[in-house]
């Protein structure tokens, strides 16, 4: 286990879902941008970082009938699953770290709120995007949600790189056009307020 994935899990293993600060009971933003990007509910979504999100659970309910959700930590998926019910049957859930999973198919929307800020190492960033390439087809939408350019410098503990819509076109490169970009002030569990952005690109070649 990587000393990312053990990070996770000790978390996950020891905080409630709304016991950390990511957490959100209606993932509004996201939801918008992904009906925006694919409002074909046999569209192929997979949530990057998705931990115990109640995005998955929003998909499901919207009739979304192909969903994945991808994390380092078990603990977090399992929280999920229990926290889902029956309907967890039909997600593909799979403990992976992004930056070295390897895509065994495609999907439309490749959806990431708050993972790819914690990768402070550009070859992580390029890592990551190489992942992202293989597993997004022309024509498919990238959704990467970060901290904003004033928001945290730090998260659970750890340093985080902060982004736009510029510095997120740069890391991934030629092929991505941006659709649309949204500012979001979160507020956590205990109401302090933090700055994010949520970016949205079609894959053009």
């Amino acid at each position: 286990m990587s000393d990312r994935s053990t990070h996770w899990d000790n978390l996950y293993a020891t905080k409630g879902e709304a016991e950390v600060s990511w957490y959100q009971d209606n993932p509004a933003i996201s939801l918008e941008m992904i009906h925006a990007a694919s409002p074909d509910h046999r569209a192929g979504i997979i949530d990057i970082g998705g931990g115990a999100s109640r995005l998955v659970d929003s998909l499901l309910q919207d009739r979304y009938r192909d969903v994945a959700v991808l994390d380092l930590s078990a603990n977090a998926l399992d929280a999920a699953k229990r926290r889902i019910g029956p309907a967890a049957s039909t997600v593909d859930w799979i403990v992976a770290d992004a930056t070295t999973w390897r895509p065994a198919r495609s999907y439309d929307v490749w959806h990431d709120r708050a993972a790819f800020h914690f990768l402070t190492d550009p070859r992580d960033r390029a890592a990551y995007v190489d992942r992202l390439r293989s597993a997004v087809a022309p024509g498919g939408h990238v959704i990467i949600a970060t901290f904003a350019l004033d928001g945290p410098e730090k998260c659970s503990g750890l340093p985080v790189q902060r982004h736009d819509s510029a510095s997120l076109a740069a890391e991934l490169g030629p092929g991505f056009e941006l659709v649309e970009t949204r500012s979001e002030a979160h507020y956590t569990p205990w109401n302090s307020t933090q700055a994010f952005q949520f970016s949205r690109f079609r894959r053009s070649s």
